[in-house]
């Protein structure tokens, strides 16, 4: 699977973000598998554990073919990643090797594919919240695109559960899978609705709805 060099940039900000935040400490892991540990919780509770693991094993054979130094790394079942792998220089752990660009850069291609941008980059901007995450627009994800968001996580559900029916061999983890996203989106859909309806009741009428700021960011943009 190839990526886009917008999803590599947001691999390089994530890999950033993440070594900034661990200069106060002496890290113990390369900044991609702390990366992959931080984002495994929220995009567990998306695909499910099994989901995860094997998204997660699918990024790490992709970016084997181009960084033979991952060989070593393994992923456990419960999606976490351990091994010898030599992602960063045991000199400078804050300096993210090819590695780890191309390690992040798989798993968040495969997510953006699968949930859409939207979903993926909120649920990024969670787990990172002082890193900026933009759309084409330039201004932060609002609820609105979420709602679109909804429709085509429908979409990939409906399509996983036809896939379950033609590969019987799998049936029980893309069952699993489809439940997963299709519970996300039915969540999403209820939130954005609560807080769309919340704001239309809080705007006086007559008055012009205030411009929402978007909160002070320290990074560059990331352009899908």
């Amino acid at each position: 699977m190839t990526f886009s060099a917008e999803t590599k940039d947001l691999a390089r900000s994530l890999l950033a973000y993440e070594a900034a935040a661990g200069q106060s400490t002496e890290p113990t892991e390369p900044a991609a598998i702390r990366v992959c540990e931080k984002l495994r919780g929220p995009l567990c509770a998306l695909a499910g554990v099994a989901g995860y693991r094997s998204i997660l094993a699918r990024a790490l054979a992709l970016a084997r073919l181009e960084a033979p130094s991952l060989g070593g790394l393994q992923v456990t079942a419960d999606g976490s990643l351990q091994g010898h792998g030599k992602l960063a220089s045991q000199i400078d752990r804050y300096q993210a090797s090819e590695g780890d660009i191309l390690l992040t850069a798989q798993l968040l291609g495969l997510f953006l594919s699968l949930l859409g941008a939207a979903v993926t980059l909120q649920l990024v901007q969670v787990v990172f919240p002082n890193l900026t995450v933009k759309t084409e627009s330039g201004t932060i994800t609002p609820l609105e695109d979420i709602l679109k968001e909804v429709n085509q996580l429908h979409g990939v559900s409906d399509r996983l559960e036809s896939l379950a029916d033609q590969h019987p061999s799998v049936e029980d983890a893309l069952m699993s899978v489809s439940g997963n996203v299709r519970n996300t989106a039915n969540t999403l859909e209820v939130l954005a609705l609560i807080k769309a309806k919340a704001k239309a009741e809080n705007e006086a009428p007559g008055e012009e709805a205030p411009q929402e700021e978007a909160p002070k960011q320290r990074r560059e943009p990331y352009l899908m």
